[in-house]
C-alpha cells in the first residue's frame, strides 16, 4: 500500500510539472537594458528582477493568463497581458519610458562616463529644467537654493554679491562646472551664478563631498555640474516673465530656445538668449537700493557631431553681458553718488570635446579644452570718490582622458581612466585710488589615475589618486578619493566616501568683492605667508526608493565630517591711513565641519509630487578667529546657520493645469555688523531670526490646434509671507555687508510661454 501511495504521489508531481511554463525575456529603456528592475505577475507570488543584462527568467509558472507588469525607478510601468500554455516558453520584452519624476537619471559628475544615478558610486542629485519651471527660478542662483545640501547667500547689501554654500563651507570650497570643465573662476564666482539664465540650463548635478578625483582638488565640499541644453530633437520656444518686487520695482524676463536635429540624429545644435531689465529696490525708504538695477544680455550654443558611429565632437560657447549698479542716484555716473557699486561685465566662454571609443569598444579616449575671457569695468566709491577700476581674467583649461573597461577583472567588471589635464588662470584687479591691486597667475597640472571596479552586481568601489603641482605651492600634492556602493537589491544603495583636498595660498572670490563698512570701504589683503589649506572629508549616504504602480518614493540619510588643516581665515588688521578697514586673509587653527542632510520624495500616479531636504549642521573652528579688533573672537563660522533646507510640492505636475507650493528655510546665524554704520557704535556680531520663505505658481497650458503649439500661461507670488530682513542699515555710511536671510521681498509675477513644449 505505502508503495502505491508513493507511486500515486509521484504522478501527481509529474502531471503539475507538465502544467508549468516559463516566461523569460528583457527590459530595455532605449537601447539600454535595464538591471534591477522588477518583473511580476499581478496578483501572485511570482516575481523576479533583471540581471546586468536587463535579462529575467520566471520559471515553474502555471498555466493560464496573467498580467505581468514590469517596473523600475524612475520609469513609467509597463504591463502586458499574456496566455501561458503549459510545457511551453514564452518570450516577452519591456521597452520602458521615463517617468517625469525621476529618480533614476543618466548622470556624468560623479564619474565622467554615463552612468544611471542609483548605480554612480558617487552620490549625485540631479535638479533639472522642471524644478527650474515648478519654482519660478529666473536664473541657476534661484534654483540651486532647492537642492539638498546648498544655500545660496546674497553678501552685500549694495551689489548683491552671491555665494553657494555647500555642506556648511563657503563659495570657494565648492568647484563649480560648466559642462564638466572648471572654467568658473572666482571672480565669476561673485556674480556668475545670478548672470546664468535658466533657460540656458538642461540640468545641474550635485555631488556633495570630495567624489571623484577627475576632478579638481579644491571640490571640498563638492562639485555642481551645469549642464547646458542640449539639442535632442527639433523645438522651439519663447517666453517672457514679469515681477513687481513688493510693489516697487519691475523686473522682466525675455527668453527664446531654439533646437534643432538632423533626420539622421547624428548633428543638432540648441540655441539660447535671454534678456533681464530689473529696476532697483529700495527697502527702507532711504534712497540707497536693498537690489540692484540690473540690464543683462545673454545668448549661446550648444552643438554636437557624429561623423561616425565611434566619434562625437561637442562644442558649446556662450556670452554675458551685463551691468549692474546699487546706491543711491542710480540716473547718473556711478561716480557722482553719494555710495554707489557699478559692474560692467563681458563674458566669453566656449568649449571643445571629441570622445572617441576604439574598435573593441572596449576603450575610449577624450580630449577637451575650455576658455573663458572676463573683461570687468567698476567702480566703489562714497562722495563721489575715484573709485574706478579695471578687471581682466581669463581661463585656460584642456586636458585627454583615457578609459578602458575589463570585463573580467577578479571576478567582476573594472573600468580604469587614466588623464592629465592643466589649468590656467589669470586675474587682474585695480583700483588706483584704493592702492588695491591683485595681479594673480595660477597654474595647476592634475595628473589622475582611477578605478571604477564592480566587483559584484551588488558592490562597486571607486578609487583613485590624483597628483596636483600648482605654481603657488612647493611640492607636488597627492589627493586620494575612494567611494563604495552596496546594493541591497533594487531599492537601497549605501554609499561612503573619504576625499583629501586642498586650496592653494591665492585670492577666492571674498577678496575680489570690496564694501563699504564703517564710512570708509572694506578691503581684503593676503598674509605674504599664507600656506595652502588641506581638507580631509568623509560621507556616508543611505538611499532608498521604492516604486509602485501607482508611486514612487523614497529617502536619502546623507552624513558628512570635514576636518580642515590650516584653514584660512579673515581677521581684521585695523584701518589704513585713509581710514579704511583692512582684513587679512591668514591661515588660521583647524576647523571642523559636520552634519546630516535628509531627504524626501514622493511622486504618486502623477497627481502630486514632494521633494524636500533639510541640512542640520555644526561649524567650528578649533581656536577663536579675531573677526573684529574691538571684541572677541568666535569659534563659530559667521553666516552660516545651523538648519537649512528647502521643500517643493506639486500638483498634477503633468497635466495642462499646476500648482506648485515651494519654500526655503534659513536657520539663525552670525552676522559681523561693524561699528559707523548708523546707530551702531562698536561691532556687534548679530544672530539673525530664522526665515521660511513660501512661493506660489499657477500655470496652465492651452493647444493652438490651427497652428498645433502651446501657449503657457503662470502667475504667482514669491516669498508669500514678506520673510524679508527688517533693519538694513540706512545711508550712504552703511555696513553693506550686514545682509541676511532671503534675497528678495513679496514678489508677485505673471509669465507666459509659447512653442513646442
Amino acid at each position: 500500500m505505502r508503495y502505491i501511495l508513493l507511486l500515486f504521489i509521484g504522478l501527481l508531481a509529474i502531471s503539475a510539472s507538465a502544467q508549468t511554463g516559463t516566461i523569460k525575456g528583457r527590459v530595455t529603456s532605449g537601447a539600454k537594458p535595464l538591471p534591477y528592475a522588477t518583473v511580476i505577475l499581478k496578483g501572485t507570488q511570482w516575481g523576479t528582477s533583471t540581471n546586468e543584462a536587463g535579462e529575467f527568467v520566471l520559471k515553474q509558472l502555471p498555466a493560464g493568463t496573467f498580467e505581468v507588469m514590469a517596473t523600475a525607478i524612475g520609469f513609467k510601468p509597463e504591463k502586458h497581458l499574456v496566455q501561458l500554455v503549459a510545457d511551453s516558453t514564452l518570450t516577452l520584452n519591456f521597452t520602458m519610458e521615463e517617468a517625469n519624476a525621476t529618480l533614476n537619471e543618466v548622470v556624468v559628475t560623479g564619474t565622467r562616463t554615463e552612468r544611471r544615478r542609483l548605480e554612480s558610486p558617487v552620490a549625485v542629485n540631479v535638479l533639472d529644467s522642471r524644478t527650474f519651471n515648478f519654482t519660478q527660478s529666473n536664473t541657476l542662483s534661484e534654483g540651486l537654493c532647492f537642492q539638498p545640501g546648498l544655500r545660496m547667500e546674497t553678501d552685500c547689501q549694495t551689489c548683491n554679491y552671491t555665494q553657494l554654500r555647500m555642506n556648511g563651507l563657503g563659495g570657494s570650497y565648492s568647484q563649480i562646472l560648466v559642462n564638466s570643465r572648471p572654467i568658473f573662476t572666482s571672480l565669476m564666482s561673485l556674480y556668475g551664478l545670478e548672470q546664468i539664465p535658466a533657460n540656458m540650463v538642461e540640468r545641474v548635478e550635485v555631488v556633495r563631498g570630495g567624489g571623484s578625483v577627475l576632478y579638481g582638488s579644491s571640490a571640498i565640499a563638492g562639485t555642481v555640474n551645469i549642464i547646458t541644453k542640449e539639442p535632442k530633437e527639433s523645438t522651439y520656444t519663447l517666453s517672457t516673465n514679469s515681477s513687481v518686487i513688493d510693489g516697487q520695482a519691475w523686473d522682466h524676463f525675455l527668453n527664446a530656445n531654439v533646437n534643432t536635429v538632423n533626420e539622421a540624429q547624428n548633428a543638432g545644435i540648441s540655441f539660447f538668449a535671454s534678456h533681464r531689465d530689473k529696476e532697483a529696490y529700495d527697502a527702507n525708504g532711504d534712497g540707497f537700493s536693498e537690489l540692484t538695477q540690473l540690464k543683462n544680455n545673454s545668448f549661446g550654443f550648444n552643438a554636437f557631431f557624429k561623423p561616425t558611429d565611434k566619434d562625437r565632437v561637442d562644442v558649446n560657447g556662450w556670452s554675458i553681458y551685463e551691468e549692474r549698479k546699487g546706491g543711491n542716484k542710480l540716473d547718473g555716473p556711478a561716480d557722482r553718488a553719494d555710495q554707489a557699486e557699478y559692474r560692467l561685465h563681458n563674458i566669453l566662454v566656449g568649449g571643445f570635446n571629441w570622445d572617441h571609443r576604439l574598435e573593441d569598444d572596449r576603450s575610449s579616449f577624450s580630449v577637451y579644452t575650455s576658455a573663458q575671457n572676463t573683461k570687468r569695468t567698476h567702480y566703489t566709491g562714497i562722495d563721489q570718490s575715484d573709485g574706478w577700476g579695471q578687471t581682466k581674467n581669463h581661463t585656460l583649461q584642456g586636458g585627454f582622458q583615457f578609459n578602458y573597461t575589463s570585463p573580467e577583472f577578479l571576478g567582476g567588471s573594472n573600468t580604469f581612466t587614466a588623464g592629465a589635464e592643466h589649468q590656467y588662470d589669470y586675474t587682474f584687479d585695480e583700483i588706483e585710488a584704493y592702492q588695491y591691486l591683485i595681479d594673480q597667475e595660477n597654474n595647476l597640472t592634475g595628473i589622475f589615475l582611477q578605478s571604477d571596479w564592480e566587483i559584484t552586481p551588488a558592490l562597486t568601489l571607486l578609487s583613485g589618486m590624483r597628483a596636483n603641482r600648482h605654481n603657488m605651492v612647493d611640492r607636488l600634492i597627492l589627493t586620494p578619493r575612494v567611494s563604495a556602493l552596496y546594493k541591497f537589491g533594487s531599492t537601497t544603495q549605501l554609499r561612503a566616501s573619504y576625499a583629501r583636498g586642498f586650496r592653494a595660498p591665492q585670492a577666492f572670490e571674498t577678496d575680489l568683492h570690496i564694501a563699504f563698512a564703517g564710512g570708509g570701504i572694506s578691503l581684503v589683503q593676503i598674509d605674504p605667508a599664507l600656506e595652502q589649506e588641506t581638507s580631509n572629508a568623509f560621507n556616508a549616504s543611505l538611499d532608498f526608493n521604492k516604486p509602485s504602480e501607482h508611486m514612487i518614493f523614497g529617502f536619502t540619510m546623507d552624513t558628512f565630517y570635514t576636518r580642515l588643516q590650516d584653514a584660512f581665515v579673515l581677521e581684521e588688521i585695523g584701518m589704513d591711513e585713509k581710514g579704511n578697514q583692512q582684513l587679512l586673509r591668514k591661515n588660521g587653527s583647524n576647523s571642523t565641519v559636520k552634519g546630516i542632510t535628509l531627504e524626501g520624495r514622493l511622486n504618486f500616479d502623477q497627481r502630486f509630487q514632494l521633494e524636500t531636504g533639510i541640512t542640520l549642521q555644526r561649524s567650528r573652528y578649533d581656536a577663536p578667529v579675531a573677526w573684529s579688533s574691538e571684541i572677541e573672537g568666535t569659534r563659530r563660522y559667521l553666516r552660516t546657520p545651523d538648519t537649512y533646507g528647502y521643500y517643493v510640492f506639486t500638483l498634477l505636475p503633468q497635466s495642462r493645469f499646476n500648482a506648485s507650493l515651494s519654500g526655503v528655510l534659513t536657520g539663525p546665524m552670525l552676522v559681523p555688523h561693524f561699528a559707523g554704520a548708523p546707530g551702531v557704535v562698536e561691532d556687534v556680531l548679530y544672530t539673525s531670526p530664522a526665515f521660511v520663505e513660501n512661493n506660489l505658481k499657477l500655470s496652465y497650458r492651452f493647444t493652438i490646434k490651427s497652428i498645433n503649439q502651446d501657449l503657457q500661461l503662470s502667475a504667482g507670488v514669491q516669498n508669500i509671507l514678506n520673510e524679508y530682513q527688517q533693519d538694513f542699515d540706512t545711508g550712504a555710511y552703511r555696513d553693506s555687508n550686514y545682509v541676511y536671510g532671503p534675497a528678495r521681498p513679496r514678489t508677485f509675477f505673471v509669465g507666459l510661454k509659447f512653442g513646442l513644449m
